[in-house]
């Protein structure tokens, strides 16, 4: 076992050795030294970090999360509406038991950095998450006549397999990032600008498959990412572990972590910002689904848009996140945490104002055609929503203690599912008591006004977000100086793969 990790270890060092040799002529400058950067900096990560686990944040962030959760996207609304015949009240409902599964990210934190199997923490969970994933999206585009609760059933699998998934490679991040510092801001570049672009190409497509294949047929589509996890498994490098009272250490690693986690939200520089993270979800409730079937109802005056066209939107809002990531990265990285949230959480409720333009028809008063008009809106909304989401991020991983970091930071993206369900839910729920339908949209403006006033009382919270930079350490010296316990003697190497994960969302609304 040994020869192997060395063998693939040799050819991850072999895959980031050429570039090496390619960055001594690059000197040139120019168009071409421009269009050479982005490569040159995917092979230094290569070299760097080795190629299969480039290729593993490419494959679960690129194509799980960005191509196949757009798609999903696209995809599952049209099922729901034109397949299953539900209201947009109860597919709001319906969506909580997707987000379920997020809401369980600690438990599969847990299962990752202390259940190995046959030596292995990383490698078999990519491999189950595949197996789990296909399974899934193959009964669901497949199965004729389908209940609803099947559906729900298949919906909940797909949405396991991929945080399974993320969970996964989001310890491997965390290792890299330890062991190489220098690299952590690369590495979460890597992730975001790969998920903007399989989201891109997600969108593009959606609405083409859809219209082709009807939306059942292209939910089949969705088996190939998770192939690829199966593939990822067997491939991707990973040191295995030799095996000594498994049982013992299993038990005493769980202990570790739940104590950690309990002791480090105790902290008031820890739980003040993460509730203020929980309100600012919780407080921005979901229209989504009754602004789907208004926007693509065929009756005049609604706008009746096609499928294709939702899914260019949706194409042209991957590309304004991706301007959303660059902003934030070139203007808003060293503003102080409060400052930043502050500006981006009012600009968050006052761009939804442009969709109660929308609803209430006021674009076409102005003289502005609904198709220009949803694509500005959608612009806007992704790049407030990664402004927004950059910060918070950053936020989370300041707030992970030593020795338990994996686990911590599970816990805290758990909290943020809570919110984005409460969001779902309390959303539903407006829906419904508003009497927004399949076919009336009467109501629907105020369900968006309400929601964007939501969105700005969660200003109220904001002295809960440290006055701190983006660059401080905001933890106390005791939970950054040792870990929550001390490890086995030999078991340094292991211990370093149960650390944090510095996980990444891609936008929700």
């Amino acid at each position: 076992m040994r020869e192997e990790e060395h063998g693939v270890m040799e050819m991850d060092d072999l895959a980031g050795s050429e570039p090496a040799r390619g960055e001594l002529h690059g000197g040139g400058g120019g168009l071409v030294e421009t269009v050479l950067q982005p490569v040159r900096w995917v092979q230094m990560l290569c070299r760097e970090l080795g190629a299969t686990f480039v290729a593993g944040v490419v494959l679960v962030f690129g194509l799980n999360q960005g191509f196949a959760g757009s798609f999903f996207r696209v995809a599952s609304d049209y099922y729901w509406k034109d397949v299953q015949q539900v209201q947009p009240a109860t597919v709001q409902f319906l969506s909580v038991f997707f987000y379920t599964p997020w809401v369980l990210k600690p438990l599969w934190g847990i299962l990752t950095d202390v259940f190995p199997v046959r030596g292995y923490h990383r490698r078999p969970y990519f491999i189950f998450s595949g197996i789990l994933g296909m399974s899934a999206t193959a009964v669901l585009a497949m199965g004729i006549g389908l209940s609803v609760t099947s559906a729900v059933l298949c919906f909940v699998g797909i949405s396991t397999a991929v945080a399974i998934a993320d969970v996964t490679i989001d310890a491997c991040i965390a290792k890299n990032s330890i062991d190489k510092p220098a690299l952590a801001p690369d590495m979460q570049s890597l992730c975001a600008f790969s998920s903007s672009l399989g989201a891109l190409i997600g969108y593009s497509t959606s609405g083409m498959f859809v219209h082709h294949l009807g939306a059942q047929g292209a939910l089949g589509v969705l088996a190939l990412p998770p192939a690829m996890l199966v593939f990822l498994g067997f491939y991707i490098y990973e040191l295995k572990k030799h095996q000594y009272n498994v049982k013992e250490k299993v038990f005493y690693k769980l202990s570790v972590a739940v104590k950690g986690m309990v002791r480090t939200i105790k902290y008031p520089v820890v739980w003040k910002p993460s509730l203020y993270m929980f309100l600012s979800l919780a407080l921005s409730i979901s229209t989504h689904e009754g602004q789907f079937y208004w926007y693509t109802n065929k009756e005049p005056p609604n706008p009746g848009f096609s499928q294709e066209f939702v899914g260019v939107v949706h194409a042209i809002g991957a590309v304004a996140s991706m301007v959303g990531v660059l902003i934030y990265h070139k203007i808003f990285k060293d503003y102080p945490f409060r400052t930043i949230l502050f500006f981006a959480q009012l600009l968050f409720g006052v761009s939804g104002f442009l969709d109660l333009t929308f609803v209430l028809r006021w674009n076409l008063v102005l003289g502005v055609p609904d198709a220009v008009f949803v694509i500005l809106e959608e612009s806007v909304s992704r790049v407030v929503s990664r402004v927004r989401l950059m910060p918070m991020m950053v936020l989370s991983t300041k707030l992970c203690p030593l020795g338990a970091e994996g686990t911590f930071f599970a816990l805290l993206m758990c909290i943020d599912s809570i919110g984005l369900l409460a969001a779902k839910t309390n959303g539903a729920i407006v829906l419904r008591a508003l009497h927004v339908t399949r076919t009336d949209f009467s109501n629907l403006w105020l369900a968006v006004l309400l929601r964007n006033l939501l969105r700005l009382s969660a200003l109220g919270a904001i002295f809960l977000v440290p006055t701190a930079d983006q660059t401080d350490v905001l933890l106390p010296q005791s939970l950054l100086s040792s870990g929550p316990a001390v490890a086995p003697a030999g078991d340094e190497e292991e211990m370093l793969l149960q650390l944090g994960k510095l996980g990444s969302h891609a936008d929700d609304e």
